[in-house]
Parts: C-alpha cells; structure tokens; sequence
C-alpha cells in the first residue's frame, strides 16, 4: 500500500460511534472471485449476462439458469474471507454502531465474522421458490433433472439474488440508507460507485455531515467528491488502518 493514512482522518475513526460501510465487487475480487461479467468463460464464454440473470432466462431455461449459479456457488463456497472482510469484522466490535451494505451475494462478509450485513443484491448461498419467493431451509435437494423444487411450495427453486429487472430488497435498501443518513463515518470499498441506487448512499452521508472515504485500488468518479479517496486494495488499507487505530 502506497497511500498514507491521514491522521486527520484517524482522529475522526477514534471520535465516531456510528460507522456504515458498503462494499462492491472488488474486496470479493481479492479473495479471486471474478465479477459476473469476467466468469463468462470456458463453457459460458458465449452468453451474456441477460442470458442467465434475468426471471426471463429462467422461465426461458430453467436448467441452464440454475447450472450457472450452481457453478457460481461452488466458486464462492471454495473462496476465503481476505484481509479486508477480516478487518471489516474487527472494526464492527469498535463502534456502537456498525452497519456494512454490500453489492456482493458471495456470503464472505459473514464467514468473515461480521454480524450486521445488509445484503442490496441477495445471496448466492440461498436459495428460494421462484413462484413465492419462500426460502428454502436446510440443503438444496438432490435433483436428476435441476433445478429441483421447494419441498413445502412445489415451486422450481432459484437463487436468493436480485436478477436483472428486478427490486432490489426493500428493508436492506431503507436500513442501509438510514445508516448512511446517521453515520459519522462512511467507507465505500471496492466499488465503481456507479451503479444506483447504492451508489447514492455515500453522496447521501456526504450530504448529511459524514466524513466520507473511499478505499480502491483505482480512481473512480467518486474519487473527488470523497473526504478522502485512499488508494490500494482493501486488504492492505483496511488491515493498516485497523493497525492505527489500536496503535
């Protein structure tokens, strides 16, 4: 890591009781788990996005749907929690208020210790009745011909992801606005702040007084707007800055 830490900004973390934090594709990309776009490789080479990730392509074929995201999720299960998730989980314990919003569906979040993660685009590690949305509890049943049905509704099942067209969860939305409005400081991490609605969040905290910080290896059009832009991966900036604030 290249970037100093401020100590300007370090006096603030030490001062501040309420934290909110969201985080983008880029911390998972740390733990080696490619973006959507840059897993359509090898046998998916040929699709698109909108082939897969939309309730069109799974009313449409179901079973390559589901086979996508079966493959997506052992990719994920294989993955470990990097630094950054881990120092994540550390700077929950030391404020009274800590709340992580993430675009992520990976699930390394909570494997890496964090307790309170709003989760914008769902889960990959759930699954749910595409007619009912119930989720399923327990392990996804055997199938000789997936995607294989919701034991209690008779439903397919599919992926507890938000799918192109589709709203993202309204309570993860509120609460993760609520906390960018009443934080002290808020950190966007690993993402391209482009994408809305959660791109919106850190410009809304910005707005309501918070001390605002973006931690990513490369500029982004929110470089400017943020109270400090720190530059280098979330799994050196993140360790090194819990590092200064027990030091």
């Amino acid at each position: 890591m290249n970037t100093e830490l401020p100590s300007e900004l370090l006096t603030e973390l030490r001062k501040a009781k309420r934290v909110a934090v969201l985080t983008g594709a880029g911390i998972s990309a740390e733990s080696k788990i490619p973006t959507f776009r840059d897993a359509m490789t090898g046998l998916w080479a040929s699709f698109s996005p909108e082939d897969l990730a939309t309730p069109e392509a799974f009313a449409r074929n179901p079973r390559m749907v589901w086979d996508w995201y079966a493959f997506r999720r052992e990719m994920c299960a294989k993955a470990l929690p990097n630094p950054g998730h881990l120092a994540l989980a550390e700077l929950e314990t030391r404020f009274e208020e800590f709340t992580l919003t993430t675009q992520n569906v990976d699930g390394l979040h909570q494997r890496a210790g964090s307790r309170r993660v709003l989760e914008l685009h769902g889960s990959i590690t759930r699954v749910k009745c595409a007619d009912t949305g119930r989720l399923l509890e327990g392990e996804i049943p055997a199938c000789d011909n997936p995607p294989p049905r919701h034991p209690q509704t008779g439903g397919l099942l599919r992926p507890d992801v938000v799918w192109f067209g589709e709203a993202l969860p309204e309570r993860a939305l509120l609460e993760s606005a609520r906390a960018a409005l009443s934080c002290d400081v808020y950190f966007t991490i690993g993402t391209s702040a482009l994408v809305y609605p959660a791109a919106a969040l850190p410009i809304e905290a910005l707005k309501a007084g918070a001390t605002v910080v973006e931690i990513n290896p490369t500029e982004t059009p929110f470089s400017n707007t943020a109270s400090y832009s720190l530059r280098g991966k979330a799994g050196e900036v993140l360790p090194a800055l819990l590092a200064a604030l027990q030091g």
